[in-house]
Parts: C-alpha cells; sequence; structure tokens
C-alpha cells in the first residue's frame, strides 16, 4: 500500500509540473493575497484537537454584520487530510470573497485515517459548526453552498445530493450520511447550493472516457477498502448520482473535456442527471480542460459567482 500511494503522489506531481493541457492532477493551484476583512485559521470545527477536523475561515474585505457562506473543498483523491491551506485560494476563494461570500476551506479525514463515510460526515459537521457558530463568525446561514475541486467536487457534490438524507440503503448497502461529529449535532446539514470542479461523481464508471492508470489500487478502491467487482453497491453508496432527487439544491458544474484524471463524462452524466430529476443546474465543459488545468478562467468564475447569487436572489 505504501509503494502505491507513494508512486500515485510521484505521479500527482509529475503531471502538476508538466502542466499537459491533456490532463494532469491538480492543475495549476494559483495562490494569490486574499483581500479579507478578519481570517481565523485552525479552527476546530468538531472540537476533538484533530488537524483533519479544522478549517480556515476567510471575511470579505468589506465589513458587513452577516455574510452568505461557501464551503470549497480541496482536491487530493481523499488522500489528504490537510489541504486546506492550498484550496485554491488564488482562483475559486478569492472570486467567493470578491463577489460577497464568507468561505470556509475545512480539512477532513484522508481514505488512510478513515473509510466512507467518514468524509461526508466531518463535511456534514463543518455545515453544521457553520449553523451554530454564526454569530460568532458573522455567517449568514439563510444561504450555505458547498465548493470543491476533485474529490472535492465529489465530496461537494455529494452533500448537495443528499441533503436532508441522514442515511440511505443502497442495495445492500445501508450508509449513514449524517453522523455525530462534534458540538452542533441538532443544526441542519442541508445545504442550498453547490459548486462542482472536475469532481467524479458516478465512482461505479471512472473508466467512462480517457483516464491515465491509477495503479493496482485506484483511490476508491483505498476509499471504501474494496473492489468494485465484490462490492458494487458500495461503490454506488459513494457516488452523488445515487442520491439525485428532485428536491435536490441548484448545482453547477465545470469539467474539461480533456480531464484524463477524472474523465469529462463524470461532470456530463451529472448534468443529465440533475436535469432529469427536475433539479435546477448549469454546466460549462471546457474543450481544452484539464484536471484544473485551464478551468479558472476569469470567465468561469463569474459563471461559478452568478449562478451562487440568482440562487440567493430565487430564494
Amino acid at each position: 500500500m505504501k509503494k502505491f500511494l507513494l508512486s500515485l503522489c510521484v505521479a500527482g506531481c509529475a503531471l502538476c509540473a508538466t502542466a499537459q493541457p491533456e490532463g494532469g492532477f491538480g492543475g495549476v493551484q494559483k495562490q494569490a493575497e486574499l483581500k479579507t476583512s478578519q481570517v481565523w485559521k485552525d479552527v476546530n470545527y468538531v472540537g476533538d484537537g484533530q488537524a483533519f477536523h479544522t478549517c480556515d475561515i476567510y471575511l470579505p474585505e468589506q465589513p458587513k454584520e452577516a455574510y452568505p457562506v461557501v464551503i470549497h473543498i480541496y482536491g487530493s483523491a481523499w488522500f489528504n487530510n490537510n489541504g486546506k491551506g492550498a484550496a485554491d485560494l488564488g482562483t475559486i476563494v478569492k472570486a467567493l470573497l470578491d463577489a460577497g461570500y464568507a468561505v470556509v476551506c475545512p480539512n477532513h479525514r484522508s481514505s488512510i485515517d478513515a473509510k466512507w463515510p467518514a468524509q461526508i460526515h466531518d463535511i456534514r459537521a463543518v455545515v453544521r459548526f457553520v449553523r451554530g457558530e454564526a454569530q460568532k463568525y458573522k455567517f449568514d446561514t439563510s444561504f450555505i453552498a458547498t465548493s470543491g475541486f476533485s474529490s472535492g467536487g465529489h465530496l461537494a457534490s455529494t452533500t448537495a445530493t443528499t441533503s436532508g438524507t441522514v442515511e440511505a440503503t443502497v442495495g445492500t448497502c445501508k450508509v449513514d450520511l449524517e453522523g455525530q461529529l462534534g458540538n452542533y449535532t441538532n443544526e441542519s446539514s442541508r445545504v442550498n447550493a453547490a459548486c462542482d470542479w472536475s469532481g467524479p461523481i458516478d465512482l461505479t464508471m471512472m473508466d467512462c472516457g480517457d483516464h491515465i492508470t491509477m495503479g493496482e489500487n485506484s483511490p476508491e478502491d483505498v476509499l471504501l477498502d474494496s473492489k468494485l467487482s465484490r462490492d458494487f453497491d458500495k461503490y454506488l453508496s459513494l457516488s452523488a448520482v445515487t442520491y439525485i432527487d428532485k428536491n435536490d439544491p441548484p448545482v453547477i458544474i465545470f469539467h474539461g473535456e480533456k480531464d484524463n484524471v477524472v474523465p469529462c463524462c463524470q461532470g456530463k452524466k451529472f448534468y443529465e442527471e440533475l436535469k432529469a430529476a427536475g433539479v435546477k443546474c448549469e454546466a460549462t465543459f471546457v474543450p481544452e480542460g484539464g484536471h484544473g488545468i485551464g478551468m479558472y478562467s476569469e470567465e468561469n468564475l463569474q459563471k461559478m459567482v452568478n449562478f451562487l447569487n440568482g440562487v440567493r436572489a430565487a430564494k
């Protein structure tokens, strides 16, 4: 297992460094100085003293009594439990702050720390924390959205499609989608919208398009400690599309058509399934976009902001 993880990390770094237009793991995570009025680092949203249960909180430069909130989740193929400091700060987070949104960037348990559904429990705990600590951090809890890149996009999307669902039975697999983490278990973990940036959303069909080979064990194999051939229902339980229904919050999708890490057919299937269910959704498929590479144009970032603003206006 250690050899596999090392190989995956080396491959990911190499792809990112070469920035191939055909794909590349992680894309260009451009950093920049953020314009903020207040920042809190390493806030423990569970209260257990664990670094993987901390978050960074950013408030926009313009002071207000309260701000709508976006929880933005980093990508790592679920292998990183401390990636909040590189969570698309100079691109997605900056655009959200400049548009007047408070941004919460959480860590979450990796697939080595704990198996699925621990990761969705962590994000649900973040949503409840936002509600429970609204007064202290100036959160306007009438609007809470999730956003994420790659595996973060998966968690953001699954949080949306399971919004309001505490547990589910998927074939032979019963899955707890809520968990009992933190001090605010009586608060709601519902969200009002989601932004999916290059996320895997159907883990039963990760070979639906051109893709790199991850090795003997794929990231989802490690996350589930299983294999698709013997535990199909487990992989369905990990998939955002499994839970789609007409009551889901609005979702906006961004995916590169030359993404060879998470094939673009994932984003396209998500869009079609959401439309078929009657869920408000938008999608942008970038012809030359890879896995994060070529995705964060000013036009796309503005589409994200406009979509979230439109959802808020329609409430």
